[in-house]
């Protein structure tokens, strides 16, 4: 139902980025507020390179980069697209999942499963240039591979299946790039670790360990297995759970040192609409061998997550960083925060057309009358704060009725705010869609009669999980539209935010749009 609305002036209250750095010599859990699933990190010299789950987003595998693990900006990913044309269309919560990064002999390498297209592994000398990738092996249902190589350069992979829970090893070639067998499975009990999964391997003073959670990723644990041999028997002791602080399930990240001998544990808490972000917590060996994660404040022998702490000492002060967000399209490349619902097309934008601006051509997305949902031309980056506003500038060059460009809040249920083009005239609309077996149209649930083919619009993102949208001609005066939205998160990922051009018709579409900025505030 479109209701036609009388126009208001609002007053919105500032929204600030998300910090973790207190300035003063602490940090505060999160490190990152925004969706990193699955992080794995490495200390090469002073710099720290961490990975996470991208699934179906492109591109692929994020490499962020940090000094002292609690400022991180992102500088690469793995790849660009993914090597198979299903991926040219949406394919939602397939592609890389928990990725393990690891530095060995001049390389850095980076392991990953698909749930159906099988083992990869990607290679670069340097972290920030050309990622070299190959399939190893067309297999289903494999997931979280981790490399590891021995004192006597043998090279090994730990991986689990997906919700089997049994850890298993396979001998590698010594470059890393074959396996040698079947596999051998060394550690499997359902009843203490259900869902063991995110395998981490490594060796210290003798003993061989699997960092691996458990439980689930609402509700898990970390439990870390150790064992004198390479192929067991392994023992299992639960290192991390959650106390009663709020945060919940921690478990599936990367240990790490610092350069002064400190030991930090890098993870992921899952929180809903946004994801699963990341939290720091302090670690330390202890006489028997085993590893202690977080503050255990409760006595029990198992460490729990801190909400906050002193800064890894990481033996010099460094630069304050943020990661990316706003965007004012000044660049001749996108920004690296931005990814596509799928393997990107150059067709669906130019950089160059207009200088100063990014030009979203309105891609023609038939299926069911425009549902967004299947849509791969969608330029979205992650929540980065509890709560913020996201505003861009947007002018319109459309010929056809239903043409649109708008302001988009994404997840298996999301709404956007458009500029529509109709039989005769504009219109400002809240649209709402959704993933759903009987394949629902999406629906415009408010708008208003307009002349402009430009104007600004902007998103409010709010703790309780609702977003409600604006609109303005002279970016001083936001006029609401609509009830507010709920925010949902997308299949294995966070919500995303982000800018559009579409078409509903059958017909493909000439028309396009300029977006002068992306805000975030």
């Amino acid at each position: 139902m479109i209701f036609l609305l009388a126009i208001g002036s609002l007053s919105s209250p500032a929204m600030a980025q998300w910090s973790a750095d207190n300035g003063d010599g602490t940090y505060r859990n999160p490190i990152i507020y925004a969706d990193y699933s699955d992080p794995d990190v490495i200390r090469v010299g002073d710099d720290y390179w961490m990975v996470a789950s991208s699934f179906t987003c492109m591109p692929g595998i994020p490499i962020l980069h940090s000094k002292d693990l609690i400022n991180w900006e992102i500088v690469n990913h793995v790849y660009d697209r993914f090597p198979m044309e299903k991926y040219d269309k949406p394919c939602h919560g397939e592609g890389s999942w928990a990725p393990a990064i690891r530095y060995h002999d001049g390389m850095y390498y980076v392991y990953f499963c698909t749930p159906e297209d099988g083992l990869f592994v990607a290679k670069a000398p340097d972290p920030r240039g050309k990622w070299e990738m190959t399939r190893m092996l067309s297999v289903e249902k494999w997931e979280d591979p981790c490399p590891f190589w021995d004192e006597d350069g043998k090279a090994y992979l730990v991986h689990s299946i997906h919700r089997g829970g049994p850890a298993i090893i396979h001998r590698m070639s010594d470059d890393g790039t074959r396996l040698l067998d079947n596999g051998v499975t060394v550690y499997l009990d359902r009843k203490a670790n259900p869902v063991l999964e995110g395998m981490k391997m490594d060796k210290r003073d003798g003993w061989y360990y699997i960092f691996a959670p458990a439980g689930g990723v609402s509700n898990g644990w970390q439990t870390v297995l150790r064992s004198r041999d390479i192929y067991g028997p392994y023992e299992a002791k639960t290192v991390l759970h959650a106390g009663d602080n709020g945060i919940n399930g921690p478990h599936q990240g990367g240990l790490v040192d610092t350069p002064t001998g400190e030991w930090w544990f890098l993870h992921f808490q899952s929180k809903g609409p946004w994801g699963r972000i990341i939290n720091l917590e302090p670690a330390e060996w202890t006489p028997d061998g085993w590893i202690m994660i977080g503050e255990d404040s409760d006595g029990d022998g198992i460490g729990e997550p801190v909400l906050g702490y002193r800064k890894p000492d990481v033996g010099k002060k460094w630069p304050t960083v943020t990661l990316q967000s706003t965007d004012n399209f000044d660049s001749a490349s996108l920004g690296r925060q931005w990814q596509w619902q799928a393997n990107p097309d150059p067709s669906w934008y130019s950089l160059t057309d207009r200088p100063g601006h990014i030009r979203l051509n309105a891609i023609s997305c038939p299926t069911e009358q425009g549902n967004l949902y299947f849509a791969g031309n969608l330029l979205l980056q992650k929540l980065g704060a509890p709560s913020f506003s996201a505003t861009t500038y947007v002018d319109t060059h459309f010929n056809t009725a239903g043409e649109r460009a708008g302001l988009i809040v994404m997840g298996n249920e999301y709404s956007y705010i458009a500029l529509i083009k109709g039989d005769s005239g504009n219109r400002i609309a809240v649209v709402t869609g959704k993933n759903d077996k009987l394949a629902v149209t999406p629906v415009e649930t408010a708008a208003v009669e307009i002349s402009a083919d430009s104007l600004w619009l902007k998103a409010t993102i709010s703790e309780d999980a609702t977003c409600r949208y604006f609109y303005s001609l002279d970016n001083r005066d936001y006029h609401p539209l609509g009830d507010s939205c709920p925010i949902k998160a997308g299949t294995w990922i966070g919500a995303k935010v982000g800018i559009f051009a579409s078409s509903p018709n059958v017909v493909p579409s000439d028309g396009y749009a300029d977006f002068d900025c992306f805000i975030i505030k």
